[in-house]
């Protein structure tokens, strides 16, 4: 029963009356949790012993990488309910989600060559993370050229659920490289079950909270993405209709 419920967002009118809703409060949560976690992070955070002042670039970095590859892996999952039960709203989610995912990826990447360069004396190196990343990037680049080279949506939807499934690959890839090969530049996760590996407590906390600004944010605007893209599709269908009837 509470799958059958699940799948009644798939349809459009549900969508839009459902985040008629709920949107304004994730708005609202993203707005204030960014807020307090980005001044907390940045005025009220001590400079690191090691890395000086540059450390405070974790709390804009950090959570982008974050959704960089989450973001993907949505796309991924929508792609995967679209191939399987042919539900409009999940392939247009999945279009929504991809450019706010590649402008995460591109402050994950604009970030990290801030702090790489006073830490390892380079902006950039073909380390396995931040290469991962930049086909990552290339992927969502391709993933959205791709929406729009194709007039009809539903083979649209195919090909670039195809293209989701194989880009999917570099998502994991950016997510486990440190763990694959330790020669890497890139440390290793900033978060972690293992309580020694995190960082301390007073960069730790307000780490969370940006992280889960940027989450909602995410969400609220993927929610206002998708709302548009339904309603573009829908004038798109009615203008079909008239020049047919033309």
């Amino acid at each position: 029963m509470k799958l059958n419920a699940l799948w009644e967002y798939a349809n459009p009118k549900k969508f839009i009356d459902t985040t008629d809703r709920v949107l304004p409060w994730v708005a609202w949560a993203a707005a204030v949790t960014l807020v307090v976690g980005l001044v907390w992070g940045f005025f009220f955070t001590p400079d690191d012993y090691k890395q000086g002042s540059t450390v405070k670039i974790i709390y804009l970095h950090v959570p982008a990488a974050l959704m960089a590859i989450n973001a993907w892996l949505m796309m991924l999952v929508t792609s995967l309910v679209w191939i399987v039960r042919r539900h409009h709203v999940s392939a247009l989610a999945a279009r929504a989600a991809a450019p706010v995912g590649m402008v995460m990826t591109l402050i994950a990447l604009a970030t990290g060559a801030l702090w790489g360069q006073p830490m390892w004396g380079t902006w950039w190196a073909w380390d396995p993370r931040l290469t991962s990343f930049l086909i990552l990037f290339l992927f969502y680049l391709g993933y959205i050229a791709l929406w729009e080279a194709i007039e009809n949506d539903d083979t649209a939807a195919d090909l670039t659920s195809i293209l989701c499934l194989v880009g999917s690959v570099f998502a994991l890839l950016s997510r486990y490289a440190v763990n694959f090969w330790n020669q890497g530049l890139h440390q290793g996760a900033s978060l972690s079950l293992d309580k020694q590996e995190n960082v301390h407590d007073v960069f730790w906390y307000p780490l969370l909270v940006a992280m889960a600004g940027f989450v909602l944010l995410f969400v609220a605007l993927v929610l206002v993405r998708t709302r548009t893209e339904i309603r573009a599709r829908r004038m798109r269908a009615l203008e079909a209709r008239e020049r047919m009837r033309a």
